[in-house]
């Protein structure tokens, strides 16, 4: 009996159905290019001069169906959040693949309406689990990254292969409209740090697949999750000072997470004027490492007080977690103010190129630092909720990379 059934779906699937048609319909895939069961791979369909719009027209709400099924690897992390609710928000499928436990997307699935949060289990490692999470999508994101390296993921595979192979098997789809990937300011094959010098490689590769995927290079991103302001916060809450590596005289450019997922968002309502581009994605206005420093002292309430330590000891001070990484049974702490990769990565300035793509070239105008984007350290003044608590207990292990 199973045999007939399997036997007349076949059948089915090659006479076109009326449920086929109206897939085809909703999801405008190459005329029969599916990507599943007993089926061929194609190569992408990515129009070099643009696709047309994306997004369906209707009332733009949850509730509303915009058209678009978005992959967001990387989903449960700190970006990744920005990035589902603004998808969310405007009535799309977000399917959202994760390896850790069933809670690490649990907070997702309140951003969209009934169904349209799609947590779905995988392994980056294996080829057949990231096809079937990619199999109903018509969009990718890749947010996936992370600073610091552990026994089990090395800075290359996480930002070099991992993205090369998305965008491998997204060439191979046939149905993948568009391809955004997320790199960092700073990318450079000439760079200092491994991590950059990764990303740019990431860049690379999905470009040498995808020519039409669009690639972001957002600043350091500021918000309630970020890894730079909450330990700062913490460090200077539990010791009365913050050590300020170099004298803090690098510049950077911060830039409110919700802005980079903005941009994000609206490089898929465009008409593919985005395609095959490069965006770099920095706030308004540019700080030096002090000038920062003092904006999170003003908002924690707190007297600035600062210990200088020079590059050559805070790496002699990060060392020795790089190096016993893979000597040691045990998993090693997590870095956070002194992490060799982003030491060297702020011995020099990382801020947005004279003549780079912005926000601007996007339609949007981001917020500047000082304000909003920074008022949840206001929790970590006296009384506040997070006063004495642990940088552990304030970020949770999806709120990541």
């Amino acid at each position: 009996m199973q045999a007939i059934t399997r036997k007349l779906g076949h059948q089915s699937l090659k006479h076109h159905s009326p449920a086929i048609s109206s897939f085809k319909s909703l999801y405008p895939l190459s005329d029969d290019h599916y990507y599943g069961y007993l089926t061929p791979r194609y190569a992408s369909n990515l129009a070099t001069g643009g696709a047309g719009p994306l997004i369906r027209k209707g009332t733009g709400g949850r509730s509303s169906v915009s058209g678009i099924v978005a992959t967001v690897f990387g989903a449960t992390g700190f970006l990744g959040r920005y990035v589902v609710q603004q998808l969310a928000k405007m009535g799309s499928q977000v399917l959202v693949p994760f390896r850790g436990s069933e809670d690490s997307p649990r907070h997702l699935k309140l951003m969209g309406d009934l169904g349209q949060i799609v947590p779905m289990k995988y392994n980056p490692r294996d080829e057949n689990s990231v096809k079937a999470v990619m199999a109903k999508a018509n969009v990718v994101i890749n947010l996936i990254g992370r600073d610091y390296e552990t026994r089990n993921y090395s800075f290359d595979e996480v930002n070099l292969h991992m993205a090369e192979q998305l965008a491998m098997i997204a060439k191979e789809h046939g149905g993948i409209m568009r391809f955004i990937q997320v790199s960092s300011l700073g990318a450079s094959p000439a760079s200092s740090s491994r991590l950059l010098r990764a990303k740019a490689a990431g860049e690379e590769a999905v470009a040498r697949e995808l020519p039409e995927a669009t690639i972001m290079r957002p600043a350091v991103m500021i918000g309630t999750e970020d890894r730079i302001l909450n330990p700062w916060a913490f460090f200077a809450k539990k010791y009365g000072f913050l050590p300020l590596i170099g004298g803090g005289s690098t510049k950077i450019q911060p830039v409110f997470v919700a802005d980079v997922a903005s941009a994000i968002v609206s490089s898929l309502k465009d008409n593919g004027t985005s395609m095959g581009k490069v965006y770099e994605l920095g706030g308004p206005d540019i700080y030096t490492m002090h000038d920062l420093a003092e904006l999170m002292f003003d908002m924690i309430r707190e007297w600035p007080r600062y210990v200088n330590v020079p590059f050559p000891i805070a790496k002699a001070i990060a060392s020795p977690r790089e190096f016993l990484l893979n000597k040691v049974p045990t998993p090693m702490p997590v870095p956070t103010i002194f992490n060799l990769d982003t030491i060297k990565a702020f011995a020099t300035d990382i801020i947005v190129s004279k003549d780079a793509l912005t926000f601007e070239d996007l339609g949007l105008a981001p917020h500047k630092v000082k304000g909003y984007p920074v008022e949840f350290l206001i929790q970590y003044r006296k009384g506040g909720p997070n006063y004495g608590s642990t940088v552990s207990e304030k970020m949770s292990p999806e709120s990541y990379p």
